[in-house]
């Protein structure tokens, strides 16, 4: 008989159980990378909408006819004034443009506490999918403003805020999803892994909008639109919610290591007591984990059962009781300042190039997504360290310790040429985003499955949105005040940031001791629910 081909050999090397694993991975990285990249157009736009007019012309005016029946060709359509797109041509356009980032975010962060308790109620695929289809339809909506030659700022503000409440059906829905599929294993790895999409769609989307913005900005948002919504069919016909609706095994083999969140260590230790006829049933992970190897009977081993699926009878948590999960509300408070300073350079770091480094709307755009490859290294980076160490919060703060000065020099070295720039932005990029990306998903899916909750795996999609939904509230002032900073100079926007991670790291400061305290305790010990 022929030998198999090496590339079948290596498709069959894998379990049914492990393909639909990695299937659920990659699309749901996929699906949340869209909505990042509908988020990020508005960023690269900003150096269009408003330009340095001082050497520009006359201002060309749109003369419009008093007749009522004008006919629509007979208006000279200019699209752009010297100074920009109206109303972003005043003095005050980083005001206005601060409007927008806030509209946007101050709804996301309202939305996302409600999101979080409306998705635990529905079925995820359903929800994912219309929340994809409504961005998708309010992306592309700003930028019909450019084809239609609308100057209205109540119209973009509106479409802002439309769009940031229905793109919070988004990550307590994949978050949930991407939860039910993976264990505590390596978790900090995998999501960190996982959690690049982030980053990922950040790329993907200042590439898509600088493509167009010099010459048609409206494209720059109707094509992610399309992108998102084109995902958001995608997601109707293949997301999977659950291991259990393929009859596939809830969680890959785990280790006996415990794992510490900053608020406690346990580990569960079991003797089961297996026999042929008890072990009919069991699943074919555990029971391989029991046998003895040679004649297939099962013996009494010590097992450590971390007991994730609270199946359906439960109902859903509270938001009052997703609070009191020790850990909570400490890694909101961090996650709100940490937030902030991401999305700070999410949504203006463009036009800061533009300004410091005299470059077009498109090279900034470009240069600035060097930040967010900085964030793909650290967010692995931050998954890795913390696995190793079964320490999430000390990682975090070590993280947020090293950003302030970073920052720092990263206003002082920008100006002093490109090379500089590019070192910098991968360094302020991986120390900003590695704690936001723990914290946002190896963290939450830790708490949502904590051991105060029973097994109650209803509760992830409440404690995702909570800790997600107070970073947003970050999210939302940071733009904000560094449109109210930015005219009175750069190096004050600096200065804020540098405050926010420090009070981000004071937020965190309880949970690092206590897990200091627990470094006597070996990897492999077996606790009783054994809390320091």
């Amino acid at each position: 008989m022929a030998p198999l081909p090496t590339g079948i050999r290596l498709i069959t090397s894998f379990t049914r159980d492990q393909w639909y694993r990695a299937f659920i991975f990659i699309l749901t990285f996929l699906l949340y990378a869209s909505f990042h990249l509908s988020r990020k157009p508005i960023s690269i736009v900003k150096g269009e909408l408003h330009k340095h007019c001082a050497s520009h012309g006359k201002v060309k005016l749109n003369i419009v006819h008093e007749n009522a029946f004008h006919d629509p060709a007979e208006i000279i359509s200019d699209n752009e004034t010297h100074c920009g797109w109206a109303p972003f041509d005043k003095k005050n356009y980083q005001q206005l443009l601060g409007a927008l980032d806030y509209s946007f975010l101050c709804a996301y962060a309202i939305g996302m506490y409600l999101s979080g308790i409306i998705g635990e109620r529905l079925p995820i695929r359903y929800y994912l999918t219309f929340g994809m289809f409504a961005s998708g339809a309010f992306t592309a909506l700003f930028g019909l403003g450019y084809f239609y030659n609308i100057h209205n700022l109540g119209f973009y503000v509106i479409t802002q805020i439309a769009n940031g409440l229905v793109q919070t059906t988004g990550w307590p829905s994949v978050v949930t999803c991407i939860g039910n599929w993976f264990g505590k294993g390596r978790r900090g790895l995998i999501m960190g892994i996982w959690n690049s999409h982030t980053s990922v769609g950040n790329i993907l989307g200042s590439l898509i909008a600088g493509y167009w913005v010099s010459t048609c900005w409206g494209l720059s948002f109707v094509v992610p639109g399309i992108i998102i919504a084109s995902m958001g069919t995608v997601c109707f016909l293949f997301l999977i919610e659950h291991p259990k609706d393929i009859k596939c095994s809830s969680t890959p083999l785990i280790s006996s290591k415990g794992y510490e969140n900053g608020t406690n260590r346990f580990r569960v230790q079991k003797q089961i007591l297996y026999t042929k006829e008890s072990s009919k049933n069991t699943d074919p992970e555990i029971q391989s984990l029991l046998s003895d190897g040679e004649n297939g009977t099962i013996q009494p081993k010590f097992v450590t059962v971390l007991h994730g699926d609270g199946g359906n009878g439960m109902a859903a948590i509270s938001f009052l009781g997703a609070l009191r999960i020790p850990g909570v509300i400490e890694f909101s408070l961090c996650l709100l300042f940490a937030k902030l300073v991401s999305y700070t350079f999410l949504f203006w770091l463009p036009l800061y190039i533009t300004n410091v480094d005299h470059f077009d709307a498109k090279k900034a755009g470009d240069l600035s997504t060097l930040f967010d490859v900085g964030g793909i290294i650290g967010g692995i980076l931050a998954g890795v360290i913390s696995d190793k160490l079964g320490k999430r919060a000390s990682t975090c703060g070590l993280m947020l310790l090293l950003a302030a000065p970073t920052l720092y020099m990263f206003s002082m070295v920008s100006k002093m040429g490109l090379e500089a720039t590019i070192v910098m932005l991968l360094i302020s990029g991986a120390l900003v985003n590695g704690p936001y990306a723990l914290i946002t998903t190896a963290v939450s899916a830790d708490l949502g499955t904590h051991k105060s909750l029973k097994g109650n795996s209803k509760a992830l999609s409440t404690v995702t949105a909570i800790i997600d939904g107070t970073g947003s509230v970050g999210a939302a002032l940071g733009p904000l005040l560094a449109g109210l900073i930015s005219p009175s100079g750069w190096n004050n926007v600096f200065y804020m940031l540098m405050i926010a991670d420090a009070t981000a790291l004071l937020f965190l400061l309880r949970l690092i001791q206590k897990e200091l305290c627990c470094t006597g305790s070996m990897p492999g010990e077996q606790l009783q629910f054994k809390e320091h």
